[in-house]
């Protein structure tokens, strides 16, 4: 655990689930800058203050000591959200007086400051800036903030285009800050999101179906080469399996499970509201009338009964931000042979070069290679009953 100092006081700060050996912190040199620049501009925090995109909880949790009327944090991700409840608890704040919004909750209706941290999604941002933007008045106080290489052009130019003249701060220790001033008359247009498009004719039994995705989703505006590649090869005759599709996106690869495998019995989980709202949308609008499945936003499997599963489906990301670690794909592998039934099976499609089955082999013993191409490979990895070992 490590402690954010700040001018508000000092704040023990972990991400979630936590892990001692996890060498990240729950906050980067952006963050502090924002509450630097809070402090020495004296901005009146006493309103209403709605902070967007806090990764861990870091913005959230100092300005909570600060006890403004009304603290909202809006974020897309679970595990941000857990960790920001159990920063704020361990910092003593409490917690009545800070509403934790996901981007599918009704925004505030009114923001006197509203504090963005960039995401690495400019498609989130632009779908929550639009949705934010009845709420900012001219009084309003508006700081975004970010590493320098999270901050381009097309980023200050959607606070511009949506919110008002827009410019930055100087750099320090590689972050910037970007100050809006807010122009409530500003035809800002339409926001473009959830956007929809046609799945190309080579996604196996999802071909040719539109899906929708709300902003944010991984390759939201087209489907992906990985999941492409995963569909022309995904597992068959699953009877009526208990099937999940782990960290599930718009859930295109569920959707073709429920499409082939008319008894298979479907959860799709991801700890993204905005995936997981996508899967639900998708699957009730292609999915055969009265056809039911379980959509869950989580911490993958982490909550899910042992033995309970017998197939698990998986695209694992290799980014946490701007991260690359494969701490995620690890969890996640990890916590499928825990739910998974003996004989239970895990089928992953990942890079060649991530080098998955080494990891599953630690994890399962028995991993096989199902399909590869020069980038991509499909690994199963079986769950041997207790005899088999």
């Amino acid at each position: 655990m490590n402690r954010l100092t700040t001018s508000w006081g000092e704040f023990p700060l972990t991400r979630f689930p936590e892990d001692p050996r996890d060498p990240l912190r729950a906050w980067d040199a952006s963050d502090e800058y924002l509450l630097r620049h809070l402090a020495e501009t004296d901005h009146d925090l006493s309103g209403a203050v709605a902070v967007v995109g806090d990764r861990w909880g870091a913005l959230t949790t100092a300005l909570a000591a600060r006890r403004p009327a009304d603290l909202t944090q809006i974020s897309d991700s679970y595990l941000g959200r857990r960790a920001t409840a159990e920063n704020l608890a361990r910092s003593g704040a409490d917690p009545a007086a800070v509403r934790l919004l996901t981007t599918q909750d009704p925004p505030p209706k009114r923001v006197d400051v509203l504090l963005v941290r960039v995401p690495k999604s400019l498609a989130l941002l632009e779908d929550q800036l639009h949705r934010l933007a009845p709420a900012v008045h001219e009084g309003t106080v508006i700081v975004g903030t970010g590493m320098v290489k999270e901050i381009h052009t097309s980023t200050l130019r959607l606070f511009e285009r949506i919110l008002g003249p827009t410019r930055t701060s100087l750099a320090a220790k590689k972050a910037r800050l970007i100050l809006c001033t807010p122009d409530p008359a500003l035809d800002r247009g339409t926001n473009p999101w959830p956007l929809r498009y046609a799945l190309p004719a080579d996604a196996a039994t999802v071909a040719g179906r539109t899906v929708t995705n709300q902003a944010g989703v991984f390759c939201a505006d087209r489907l992906d080469i990985g999941t492409r590649f995963f569909l022309q090869h995904l597992p068959k005759g699953l009877g009526g399996a208990r099937v999940v599709d782990l960290g599930c996106g718009n859930g295109v690869v569920g959707l073709a499970v429920a499409l082939a495998e008319p008894e298979a019995e479907l959860v799709f989980t991801d700890e993204s509201y905005q995936a997981v709202a996508s899967a639900e949308e998708n699957f009730r609008t292609h999915a055969d009338a009265g056809r039911t499945a379980e959509f869950v936003v989580g911490d993958g499997l982490a909550d899910t009964a042992p033995g309970s599963v017998d197939l698990v489906l998986n695209n694992p990301p290799f980014h946490s931000h701007q991260a690359t670690t494969d701490r995620t794909a690890r969890r996640m592998f990890t916590d499928a042979w825990r739910a998974l039934r003996p004989g239970g099976e895990l089928w992953v499609v990942g890079n060649r070069h991530l080098g998955y089955h080494v990891t599953l082999r630690r994890i399962f013993e028995a991993c096989e290679l199902v399909a590869s191409d020069p980038k991509f490979v499909v690994l199963r990895a079986v769950k041997r009953a207790p005899t088999d070992r």
